[in-house]
């Protein structure tokens, strides 16, 4: 792995990846990810780092270096800074867009519902197992709020309060749903 560091605080981490005579690099900058890419291509990994650590921004990394992906929030990003618990959530979802997490798409999709509710939205997502519950701090220790949500592997989600199940549903929209209801009335956003 090599690490190179800018005076602005911006990142580049370069790791081979097992197994495909490739490398995998990630982009930081303004305490985030921002993005990431893999090539089996030297020269356009160079390329890539340079423009990074030059202070290129994602779009002109991406257009000297074609193999570097990120989201639309990445560009919002970098044009004014996210709080900690949006970035919290675009990570967790664009994790599974990644190998080996992209082989769990009831996760994502679960991922993906949660996200939409602007309650759960406030709170910070956390992640064990692929179960999702939600926490009304940003650092650990982690303060629980509400039900937790487990994609089961026979196809249902099963909403659990402290691991007792409260429900099993067939889709990941009626299982935050179920979490959304039961949320405290004095839910606020994650501090």
């Amino acid at each position: 792995m090599a690490k190179f560091n800018g005076a602005d605080g911006r990142q580049v981490v370069v790791h081979t990846l097992d197994k495909r005579r490739q490398y995998g690099v990630r982009f930081h900058k303004q305490g985030a990810w921002l993005a990431t890419g893999a090539t089996a291509d030297i020269s356009a990994l160079v390329r890539a780092t340079a423009a990074w650590m030059s202070g290129a921004d994602l779009e002109q990394t991406r257009a000297v270096a074609p193999f570097v992906r990120f989201g639309t929030w990445a560009l919002a990003h970098e044009r004014q800074p996210l709080g900690r618990v949006e970035l919290a959530w675009w990570h967790k979802l664009d994790s599974f867009h990644l190998p080996p997490r992209d082989r769990h798409p009831r996760a994502l999709a679960l991922l993906q519902a949660a996200h939409a509710q602007p309650s759960l939205r406030q709170l910070m997502p956390v992640t064990s197992h692929f179960m999702l519950w939600f926490s009304a701090t940003i650092d650990y220790p982690y303060a629980r709020v509400g039900f937790s949500i487990d994609p089961y592997r026979d196809g249902r989600y099963l909403v659990r309060d402290r691991g007792e199940v409260v429900a099993r549903t067939a889709t990941p929209e009626e299982a935050v749903a179920i979490v959304v209801a039961a949320l405290p009335e004095d839910t606020g956003p994650a501090l």
